[in-house]
Parts: structure tokens; C-alpha cells; sequence
């Protein structure tokens, strides 16, 4: 699985709460530290449906979403 078009990925975000969305592997992370949120990229498709999302456990999200770029439901509304 090859990376997403940057463009791409700089206009996605998580359904759920508007926040960016980090790409690890076949796996789209929303920075939401609150809603720990992850859509699947399926043959070079991201599945942007909440039903198909998952919750990511505490410990993956800390591995897969630097501290740096997390983000709260609150900071993505006010940025879009």
C-alpha cells in the first residue's frame, strides 16, 4: 500500500469530528485525541464512513499520532 496524494490527505478529515487525518499504513488516524478515530484505505480507497471506522486503543494512538499534531473536537471546528 503506497502513500495517499498529499492533496488528497490535506482535504480529508475525520467525519466524525473535522479533525486531520494522519495516514500509518492501510490506516487513516484522526489527530482526535478524544475519539481516537481510524478509517481504512482499502485498495488505495479511504473509507471515510464512521460505521467503518474503528477506535483505536490508547497505546496504538499514542504510537501512531505524535503528540505534536493531536487535536481536540474543539481545535478542528475552529479551524474549518
Amino acid at each position: 500500500m503506497g502513500n495517499l496524494d498529499p492533496e488528497l490527505l490535506r482535504i480529508l478529515v475525520c467525519p466524525m469530528t473535522h479533525a486531520p487525518l494522519l495516514q500509518v499504513g492501510d490506516w487513516l488516524y484522526s489527530t482526535d485525541s478524544a475519539t481516537r478515530r481510524k478509517y481504512p484505505i482499502r485498495d488505495d480507497i479511504p473509507i471515510m464512513l464512521i460505521e467503518e471506522s474503528k477506535v483505536a486503543d490508547p497505546e496504538e494512538f499514542a504510537k501512531a499520532v505524535p503528540q505534536n499534531v493531536r487535536t481536540s473536537a474543539a481545535q478542528a471546528a475552529k479551524s474549518h
